[in-house]
């Protein structure tokens, strides 16, 4: 295997650069009869065993570079490090292989080398990274292989002994070179990394579609651990451990982040223990854990999110239910549970990546930041947004959330009213959105950001397919749903629209633009003739943060047709203060209505509430 660390950019006219460096070369022994004996599980239990040593790696402030089929490769500065995290790892492995319940163990042959690498067209290369591979496959099973010179400058007061292998002729060297087995002192732990020295990168996840180099994209990840069986009765474990099953599948079509297989988790039911722990022996950044009680016809259940590192607690909730139908109540918590997960994830994603040094961020942080100006949708936010969101394609033109990022930065900019050339905006909409559909057809965001930016063009039969199909592939995804019952209120479908706004309203209960999801739904109530209704969706509406003038516009119509001329006087007031052009025929030309009945009818309702033509 060609130890080759790229960021998947391809090939350009950049400039050489040389450095010296300690490269760790990781391999799978036997990979193949692993996969011969259960593909699936071997497949799993190799992911998880990278996952585990990228976390370590992290820890011992290395730069997991990439992760490739069977192989990682990782880079440090200092060879002392190299040797504890390669070290810990292995001893950590075979602990966890010793409790697998049969023989398909994932073991890995670890090589260490330094030596100069070559930075050139988006690639590092060189000497110490094919000297790195070639000490690694000399290495017996489950242990590490150092060059002469990586044993001479581990400081001796660490308790390494060292196995000499004499001088080895390896490939593609002229010169043999002298090879050690690094052995932990009988006894003895390894050292723990320094305190105090953040390390430089996040740990890369095996999940990220494409190779990566130092600013590359490091996904959150999280383990859900076995729900808790509180009901006293053995035979209520296939509930609880049915909903840890369908929350970990529902995760996994959430493509933003990386989701601990079932067959790791599994290991820690009913070992209790505290979640920093699990955390760091799954190599994840977040821990979902949980309990269900049931009793009589009722059951409830509680699941809290856990920040691995800190044990601070991100977010937790209670959920109580009627058990008329076992599995419909499952699939519906189910649903729940994810919906509201999704958003608390991203809310603490984005804290921590504000709380990161400028220097040290990659383009996951600054796709992380530019989502914490998104959603203020002010003018400068937006632009700032923007600007982030583009800083984070130039580091890695493969991350298609940022390109989804760019297009919500111009939806943002024309629903709310800061755009000087809609059309521009519209068509800058699309290209972007476009672009992170064709990075990943299988991500259910961006097709949810393209089926939005379709029915800010009025395109709305473009739009509904789009967000059917994001919904195909994550149905706890809030925002698709209010994406159709948006696409469906404006054309002329309110009826229908309902129900997917309320999934959204219940699925995203905190969301950062639920003043969206409320004025939507006033909307469908005022072009069902339900006024009163209409009132009150608006006004829940107009008590979200930002401004939106359509959540005036809904309330105006509705006060209109109910002949409360005095009450909409007020309102008029309100939304001239902001939108001095604000009219009827500024309503006919930017709103996304395009039923003409509905559209004559909201036009209708301003007219009555006195809105100036």
């Amino acid at each position: 295997m060609l130890a080759l660390i790229r960021n998947g950019s391809g090939m350009g006219n950049q400039d050489i650069s040389r450095k010296l460096a300690v490269i760790v070369h990781a391999d799978i022994v036997g990979s193949t009869a692993l996969v011969q004996r259960n593909e699936t599980i071997a497949h799993t239990r190799i992911t998880d065993a990278f996952q585990r040593f990228s976390s370590i790696i992290e820890k011992y402030k290395g730069i997991a570079h990439e992760i490739r089929g069977d192989a990682l490769v990782a880079e440090f500065s200092r060879a002392s490090d190299a040797v504890c995290a390669s070290v810990a790892f292995q001893a950590v492995n075979r602990k966890h292989n010793d409790e697998l319940p049969d023989d398909i163990h994932p073991e890995l042959r670890v090589g260490i080398s330094m030596g100069e690498v070559v930075i050139a067209d988006s690639t590092v290369t060189g000497p110490g990274v094919v000297l790195a591979q070639r000490l690694e496959q000399l290495a017996p099973s489950g242990e590490v292989v150092v060059q002469g010179s990586v044993s001479e400058t581990v400081p001796t007061r660490l308790p390494f002994s060292y196995d000499t292998m004499g001088e080895q002729v390896v490939k593609g060297f002229d010169t043999p070179v002298r090879a050690f087995v690094v052995k932990l002192v009988p006894g003895e732990r390894v050292p723990a990394p320094e305190p105090g020295l953040p390390p430089q990168v996040e740990s890369l996840l095996p999940d990220v579609g494409h190779t990566t180099v130092h600013n590359s994209v490091h996904k959150p990840s999280i383990a859900v651990l076995p729900f808790t069986n509180m009901s006293g009765d053995p035979e209520q474990e296939y509930f609880s451990d049915g909903i840890t099953e369908d929350i970990i599948t529902a995760l996994s079509r959430i493509h933003w982040f990386f989701v601990i297989a079932r067959s790791s988790v599994f290991n820690y039911k009913n070992k209790g223990g505290d979640a920093r722990e699990a955390a760091q022996e799954l190599g994840v950044r977040y821990v979902l854990e949980g309990s269900v009680r049931r009793s009589g016809g009722r059951v409830r259940v509680t699941a809290q999110l856990i920040d691995g590192r800190t044990g601070n607690h991100v977010w937790a909730n209670r959920y109580d239910r009627e058990l008329e139908d076992v599995f419909a109540v499952q699939d519906e918590l189910t649903e729940t549970i994810v919906g509201a997960l999704e958003p608390e994830l991203g809310k603490a994603e984005r804290e921590r990546a504000k709380a990161k040094r400028p220097d040290n961020l990659d383009a996951w942080d600054l796709y992380q930041r530019g989502l914490s100006h998104l959603y203020r949708v002010s003018d400068s936010e937006l632009t700032a947004a923007r600007r982030l969101f583009n800083e984070a394609t130039a580091l890695d033109p493969s991350l298609g959330a940022a390109y989804s990022g760019i297009a919500e930065t111009h939806y943002f900019s024309i629903v709310y009213g800061h755009s000087n050339s809609p059309q521009d905006e519209r068509d800058a909409a699309l290209k972007a959105a476009k672009r992170a559909v064709e990075l990943d057809d299988t991500d259910a965001a961006a097709h949810c950001t393209l089926g939005r930016v379709y029915y800010m063009r009025r395109e709305h039969d473009l739009a509904i397919d789009e967000l059917e199909s994001a919904l195909a592939l994550n149905p706890s995804l809030a925002w698709a749903h209010y994406g159709i019952g948006a696409s469906l209120v404006f054309s002329g479908k309110s009826k229908q629209a309902a129900p997917h706004l309320a999934n959204a309203i219940r699925l995203s209960p905190h969301d950062p633009n639920m003043g969206s999801f409320l004025v939507r739904t006033a909307d469908a109530c005022l072009f069902q003739h339900e006024y009163e209704e209409a009132v009150k969706w608006a006004r829940k509406a107009l008590r979200q943060p930002n401004f939106q003038w359509s959540r005036y516009a809904v309330l105006l119509s509705a006060l209109g047709h109910l002949y409360r001329r005095e009450e909409a006087h007020k309102v008029l007031d309100e939304v001239l203060e902001t939108r001095p052009d604000f009219s009827v025929e500024f309503v006919r030309s930017t709103h996304l209505i395009t039923d003409t009945d509905d559209m004559n009818h909201y036009l209708e309702g301003l007219r009555k509430a006195g809105v100036p033509e």
